[in-house]
């Protein structure tokens, strides 16, 4: 390539690139920009999602506690009724 071809190419590419610059603050200026301090941040929405994870993760405890005090007492009934079967016919 000719040193008059490149520096024609760069100049291209430099004029390309202005354009293409321009162009894309222009469509941020006419875009509607919402202010940060309105916009939720990342954090929050992660302490939320936690927040909520941590709520389901109680609920699912309570019930498996209570589904396992039901088994507890199911299994000692049935401890007790063989018990005094045993006790009975012996």
């Amino acid at each position: 390539m000719s040193p008059g071809g490149f520096l024609q190419t760069a100049v291209l590419l430099l004029v390309l690139q202005l354009v293409c610059v321009s162009a894309a603050d222009a469509d941020q200026e006419n875009g509607t920009v919402i202010p940060a301090e309105s916009r939720p941040c990342v954090d929050c929405h992660a302490f939320e999602f936690m927040q909520r994870a941590l709520q389901d993760l109680k609920k699912t405890a309570f019930n498996l506690d209570a589904r396992t005090d039901k088994l507890v007492l199911r299994a000692e009934r049935r401890a007790l009724c063989d018990c005094m079967l045993t006790n009975s016919l012996g």
